[in-house]
C-alpha cells in the first residue's frame, strides 16, 4: 500500500511539475517579448497565478492520499501581499513541499537566489527567469584571491537582483544551515546545538541587505517528522508514501531589528557580529523548540 502510494504521488507531482514548467517557459518568451510596461505587467499578474495553482494541485493531492497528519501552526498577521524574509531548519528536500503546503496564499510563492548559470538550465531555468527569481552572479574564492576588488561584489549583485520586488509581495526563502541535517554532520561539524547544524549568515544578509526597508517582518519557520521508524531520516519518498505519520510546522512572525537592514556584513566586521549574535539567538530558541516538539508528542 505505501509503495503504491508513493509511486501515485510521485507521478502525479512530477506531471504537475512538468505542465507547469512547460506554461512557464511560453510565458517566459511572452514576458521577453512584451512591447510595453503595461502588457509586462499583465504577464507578470497572470505568471504569479500559476505557482499557487502548482502547489493547490500538491496539496489536494496529499489531502486525497492522506500521506500524513498535519499540524501546522501559523500566526495571524501573515499576508500573502507582505514583503518577508523566511528561514527555517532543513532535513530533506521535501521541506521545500511541507513549506509550500503550509503557506500558499498566506505568503507571496517562496523566491530563492539562483546563480546565474543556471538560467540555461533547460525549460527550468527559463521557468525560474519568468517567475522572478533572482539570478545571481557569485564569484569563487579563487577567483576573488585573484581580484580582491571583486570582495563584495556578491552583495551588491544580491541587490541588483532584488531591485525588481521593490513595492511588490515577495518571500524570500534561506535555509541556514546551508545543507541537510543529519546526526553525522552534526557531530563531525562539532555543532553547538542538539537538533541543527551551526547557521550561516550569507544567505540571511543578502536578503538584509538587498531588501533593507521593504521587508516586513521575519518568518521563522520550525519543521519536525514525528513518529516512524526513527532511525530512517526523513525524505522526498518516506513523506509521499505515507511513512512519516506526522508533519509539525512552528512559525514565528518576528520583527526585523533596523540596524540590521540594509547593511553590509562583508565589509563590516562589527555589524557582522551583531548579525551572527542575533542569527545564533534564533538558532537557539529554535533548537530548544525541537526538542519541546520532540517530547510534547512521545
Amino acid at each position: 500500500m505505501q509503495i503504491a502510494r508513493g509511486v501515485v504521488v510521485l507521478v502525479v507531482l512530477s506531471v504537475n511539475t512538468i505542465l507547469l514548467s512547460l506554461v512557464l517557459f511560453v510565458c517566459a518568451l511572452a514576458k521577453l517579448l512584451s512591447p510595453n510596461a503595461a502588457t509586462l505587467g499583465r504577464v507578470r499578474r497572470f505568471l504569479a497565478k500559476l505557482p499557487v495553482l502548482w502547489i493547490s494541485v500538491n496539496n489536494a493531492l496529499f489531502a486525497l492520499m492522506r500521506i500524513t497528519r498535519w499540524d501546522v501552526e501559523v500566526p495571524r498577521g501573515l499576508s500573502s501581499k507582505g514583503c518577508y524574509a523566511v528561514i527555517s531548519n532543513h532535513q530533506t528536500w521535501a521541506d521545500v513541499l511541507v513549506l509550500q503546503r503550509s503557506f500558499n496564499r498566506r505568503l507571496p510563492f517562496f523566491r530563492f537566489f539562483v546563480k546565474e548559470s543556471l538560467f540555461w538550465l533547460p525549460v527550468l531555468g527559463q521557468a525560474w527567469w519568468a517567475l522572478d527569481m533572482p539570478f545571481m552572479k557569485r564569484y569563487s574564492k579563487e577567483l576573488m584571491a585573484r581580484r580582491p576588488e571583486l570582495k563584495g561584489k556578491d552583495l551588491e549583485n544580491a541587490r541588483t537582483a532584488c531591485e525588481k520586488f521593490r513595492g511588490m509581495p515577495v518571500a524570500i526563502m534561506n535555509f541556514p544551515e546551508g545543507t541537510r541535517f543529519s546526526e553525522g554532520k552534526r557531530m563531525g561539524r562539532e555543532s553547538s546545538y542538539r537538533n541543527l547544524l551551526e547557521p550561516r549568515i550569507g544567505g540571511i544578509g543578502q536578503v538584509f541587505f538587498a531588501l533593507g526597508e521593504e521587508l516586513d517582518a521575519l518568518v521563522d519557520v520550525t519543521i519536525l517528522y514525528t513518529g516512524g521508524d526513527r532511525a530512517a531520516p526523513p525524505n522526498l519518498w518516506r513523506l509521499v508514501s505515507g511513512q512519516i505519520p506526522r508533519v509539525v510546522v512552528h512559525t514565528r512572525q518576528l520583527p526585523i531589528p533596523g540596524h540590521l537592514l540594509g547593511r553590509n556584513f562583508a565589509s563590516n566586521l562589527e555589524f557582522r557580529g551583531e548579525l551572527e549574535a542575533w542569527v545564533r539567538h534564533l538558532w537557539r530558541h529554535k533548537d530548544e523548540l525541537i526538542t519541546e516538539l520532540q517530547h510534547a508528542r512521545e
